[in-house]
């Protein structure tokens, strides 16, 4: 049984549109022509249990997508949540008033008190200094493919780790695309497969810095504003040549031949290591 086949037959007299397909598949099913929601389809149960427990964790948090359903059909495991909405804030255009809600809700998640120790404490302050190390000294073995000067690798090895507090409930993949928005402009934090126990500092600095990519330095005030926390300026750029190193080292590790154009993480790397 593929996928679609199982949402298909869970529900054979909904409206049912294909939303993403890789390692999980995501549907949105409209029954009765108003009553709509997303099904996601998990190829192992391992992580439907982690998405479950995590949305489960987060009930009560604004923002969050509610668990309406969930099981596991031959060798497949899927859940039922509700639907946030039709877009994200990666393909719309640029709107500074729906990238502020999207800091107010992260910041909702960190300040949450939602137990998660079921969850492994992936991510802390020991787990960052070492794995920033480690991740820019694999990142060598490819620096040539990235046409990278060895003295930004250098510079990245010398300059201090990022730094990390206390572990709060972190989303760790809070990228411009996982903020969906509805018509009515309320936004959605999505994909908490991979939530657990880590530093803000993490989801913050991450989704500053992708949405300063994507649209600029006003729309990471937008969203800093809406989460109502700073970060010194030096702590902020060890966090993005971390986050742009372990992109890099994803992308040469997992992908044979072509890159594609990963220049902006070059870029964004050496500005981060020997500043403008």
């Amino acid at each position: 049984m593929n996928p679609r086949d199982l949402v298909e037959s869970l529900y054979p007299k909904a409206r049912i549109r294909e939303l993403a397909s890789g390692a999980n598949s995501v549907f949105r099913v409209t029954q009765n022509e108003t009553e709509v929601s997303i099904v996601k389809v998990y190829p192992v149960p391992s992580r439907e249990k982690r998405e479950r427990r995590a949305l489960q964790a987060f009930s009560a948090v604004e923002g969050v997508p509610r668990l309406l359903n969930y099981g596991i059909e031959q060798d497949l495991a899927w859940l039922r949540m509700s639907d946030g909405g039709a877009w994200n804030l990666a393909n719309l255009p640029k709107n500074l008033e729906a990238i502020e809600s999207a800091g107010r809700t992260l910041r909702g998640l960190h300040v949450a008190r939602a137990d998660i120790t079921n969850l492994a404490v992936g991510i802390d302050a020991d787990y960052v200094q070492s794995h920033y190390s480690s991740t820019i000294q694999r990142l060598g073995r490819f620096r040539r493919r990235f046409g990278m000067e060895q003295r930004v690798l250098d510079a990245a090895l010398e300059m201090e780790p990022p730094l990390a507090t206390q572990p709060v409930p972190a989303h760790t993949r809070p990228t411009p695309s996982k903020f969906v928005i509805n018509d009515d402009g309320e936004v959605t934090l999505v994909d908490l497969e991979w939530a657990t126990l880590g530093p803000a500092e993490w989801d913050l600095t991450l989704a500053v810095w992708q949405f300063a990519t994507m649209f600029g330095e006003d729309a990471a005030a937008a969203f800093r504003r809406g989460y109502s926390a700073e970060l010194p300026e030096s702590r902020y750029r060890s966090w993005v040549a971390y986050h742009a190193a372990m992109m890099m080292l994803d992308a040469a590790e997992v992908r044979d031949g072509r890159l594609g154009d990963l220049s902006y993480l070059v870029d964004d790397l050496k500005e981060a290591v020997l500043g403008g």
